[in-house]
């Protein structure tokens, strides 16, 4: 299992609308009072029942708790592609990392399940982010997010691969191609990046928010129908087993982007009973899809063992940090260094899978480095890639490309 479609795009690449790599809250609408049959713009805040305004209502500000979360989940896919699993992993260190780490291989396995964690953000960041803003502008954004690290994550990794002294397989020049479209997968062409799986399933939950809310405009109605109808489609899908009900609808991982819209809900308004009912069923359905997924009975001949109950506890988690961040629980982790980490997390999450694997085969059978320091090396090295692109690239390149793309079209 390869892990990441998915800002996250990514998952896991979340942004607001100005401000690439940080998570910051989107001001309320504000409410209009009538007065003498007419619409007058309040000049101050409309009095509202105590403790039913949420965070978003009551103060502004950057939610690093989000940005640091995001990190961590990253930090959980590497953990799995170094240590947790079997495959090309095993070729880099020259033996399955059963042996490289007997003990903790186990729990690296777990690691998989920062995916489904990515995917509750995204929900919860795209809707904030989407919430009263025009379709071009939505797009423009995204875009401009998911893009410019992508593309050059794409050359960074053909590049590599190709050269002599790495030796790893390295796809067509025409698949390398299609592969900087984002639609390698549909098309049927080898993938460059074995995380852009997950990107394709934020692009369709993109393309569906975007259609059913965006273009008619985001309210909380609006919201709370659509999460309502995809939870029951999703599962009408499942149960016919229609490849292109499953396509569109993706049962598998629709529960967690609503659990994350859901949560975004309650960010705006604690006291919203049916925001509460949406994230208790979409967590509820998201553990059986994760249990589903990933469990299987003990077997030796298997490369780890995962618990259900550890596979329950670690979904479980993620929905809890998201929901005691949405709700200000969390609002004491304002360090600045967060902000940072949040900007870390696309691009290394992009390039630390193929390449992290190139850095541990020259440490550790190349330089004889140990295990553990070869680990530890590797992820400060992704680390350190994923500033260079965040400075060199992103900084630039997502202002430009975001300006452009909203731009009015020439006449």
């Amino acid at each position: 299992m390869t892990i990441t479609p998915e800002d996250s795009r990514g998952p896991l690449a979340q942004d607001t609308p100005d401000s690439p790599g940080t998570t910051a809250v989107r001001p309320p609408d504000r409410p209009r009072a009538r007065r003498a049959g007419h619409l007058v713009p309040p000049s101050r805040p409309l009095p509202a029942t105590a403790g039913a305004r949420g965070p978003a209502e009551r103060g502004g500000g950057r939610l690093r708790a989000l940005d640091g979360l995001r990190l961590v989940a990253a930090l959980m896919v590497a953990l799995y592609h170094y240590g947790g699993r079997d495959g090309d992993v095993t070729n880099a260190w020259g033996r399955s990392p059963q042996h490289q780490f007997p003990t903790l291989h186990g729990w690296f396995a777990y690691g998989c399940l920062g995916v489904q964690i990515f995917f509750v953000i995204s929900g919860f960041v795209i809707c904030m982010s989407g919430w009263g803003r025009p379709l071009r502008s939505f797009f423009a954004s995204r875009a401009s997010r998911l893009m410019p690290a992508y593309w050059v994550a794409v050359v960074l990794v053909t590049a590599v691969f190709a050269l002599p002294p790495v030796v790893y397989h390295a796809v067509s020049p025409s698949d390398a191609l299609v592969n900087m479209t984002l639609l390698q997968q549909p098309l049927g062409a080898e993938r460059v990046l074995g995380v852009c799986w997950t990107l394709w399933v934020e692009i369709r939950f993109y393309a569906l928010f975007a259609l059913c809310l965006v273009l008619p405009g985001v309210t909380r109605r609006r919201v709370v129908l659509f999460c309502a109808v995809w939870t029951m489609a999703a599962a009408i899908a499942q149960a016919a087993n229609e490849p292109l009900l499953n396509l569109v609808l993706m049962p598998e991982y629709a529960s967690y982007f609503i659990g994350g819209m859901g949560l975004y809900l309650l960010h705006r308004n604690r006291r919203d009973t049916l925001a509460w009912g949406i994230v208790v069923v979409s967590w509820l359905t998201g553990q059986h899809y994760a249990v589903a997924g990933l469990w299987h009975a003990p077997d030796p001949h298997f490369f780890s063992y995962r618990s259900t109950s550890v596979i329950v506890l670690i979904v479980t988690a993620g929905y809890v940090l998201v929901g005691a961040i949405a709700l200000g629980a969390l609002r004491w982790a304002d360090w600045r260094w967060l902000t940072v980490a949040g900007a870390l997390t696309y691009p290394f999450y992009l390039v630390h899978e193929h390449l992290g694997w190139v850095v541990i085969r020259e440490l550790h059978r190349g330089l004889g480095v140990p295990s553990w320091a070869t680990f530890a090396l590797t992820l400060a090295g992704m680390l350190l890639l994923a500033w260079l692109l965040n400075r060199y690239v992103e900084k630039w390149a997502t202002p430009l490309l975001r300006r452009s793309l909203s731009a009015p079209a020439p006449r």
